[in-house]
């Protein structure tokens, strides 16, 4: 394979940067662009030098993979199509919005040694990336994942939109089954929840407070992580960390708290996303975020969701 011949379903706000990401990528030629927006569509194609195309299903069979950035509802229909024609597929967060479809489309991707990526965007950021490295065994996990209101994301609620990037992160650091969850939420400016928080506990001890929404002031991005010895903090936005140590004496009592904060080279957390999908077809290897974390962050992202649901209908009977 001399380059990797790559299509962009979808480019709205955020498929939009994924075309310019593959248009700058060594190795990757972009063929083609699809929105059902025909203005915005042709401008990308034209910015980017792609092909624009209304409908994915005019797509020859000249690609290898496709980025798939199309409203949530729409993710399984357009996965299962490229997937079932032997196409790489990375599809937005979350996978889609119901489990027997995430299911499915693990099913397609491993029946044919495809690469089913989703795209969960923090497991790239340099500060996650540190926590990566020293979290070892979590007993407490908080996280702040706060935005504005944005007149788009709207056809799912704060859950899938928002608290699935820390739902998927806090999977990944934890190594238990899940005992129970609490959560509780409202929706405020738009007919789905707005603002939620939920509570997860594991059968290993560790607990997760994650607290999402979408009618903040001010945008937040934080993660705090605590295990014996070490509190560990990351923040997405700034892409930096402080890690506390406990300094041990020689007679074993407790010394210093020693704060350190950590800064990185601020990265294109897209771009690295993106050429890690094309390694990862090229190289033969699973990606760091596949479809079953996908469907597993979604399995725990629906919990929460009924657990809310519950609880609205009980306190509307109640009025």
């Amino acid at each position: 394979m001399e380059r990797l011949r790559v299509a962009v379903i979808g480019v709205g706000y955020l498929g939009r940067f994924h075309a310019e990401k593959y248009a700058q990528m060594e190795g990757v030629e972009l063929r083609y662009v699809v929105d059902v927006d025909e203005t915005r569509g042709r401008q990308v194609g034209e910015e980017v030098g792609a092909t624009f195309l209304r409908d994915y299903r005019e797509i020859k069979d000249d690609i290898d993979a496709v980025s798939i950035v199309v409203p949530t509802q729409y993710h399984f229909e357009v996965a299962s199509f490229f997937l079932e024609k032997g196409v790489h597929c990375l599809v937005e967060k979350p996978i889609t919005v119901h489990i027997e479809d995430a299911k499915r489309l693990v099913e397609l991707a491993e029946g044919q040694g495809l690469v089913l990526q989703v795209g969960h965007l923090e497991r790239f950021n340099p500060a996650i990336l540190f926590l990566e490295e020293h979290v070892r065994e979590p007993l407490f996990i908080e996280a702040h994942r706060l935005s504005g209101f944005k007149e788009r994301a709207l056809d799912v609620d704060v859950i899938l939109d928002l608290m699935i990037h820390d739902i998927d992160l806090t999977l990944a650091f934890v190594d238990s089954d899940i005992e129970e969850i609490r959560a509780v939420g409202v929706p405020v400016l738009s007919d789905k929840v707005d603002i939620a928080n939920a509570r997860i506990m594991f059968e290993n001890g560790c607990n997760a407070n994650l607290t999402a929404s979408r009618i903040s002031l001010q945008s937040m991005r934080r993660m705090r992580i605590f295990q014996p010895g070490l509190y560990l903090s990351a923040d997405c936005f700034e892409q930096k960390n402080l890690m506390v140590k406990a300094d041990i004496g020689k007679t074993g009592g407790l010394g210093a708290i020693v704060p350190t904060p950590v800064s990185h080279e601020k990265r294109d957390i897209l771009f690295d996303e993106l050429k890690d999908f094309v390694a990862c077809i090229l190289e033969g290897r699973a990606p760091k975020v596949d479809g079953r974390a996908g469907l597993k962050a979604l399995s725990v992202a629906q919990d929460i969701k009924e657990e809310i649901e519950k609880r609205l209908d009980t306190y509307l009977r109640k009025k």
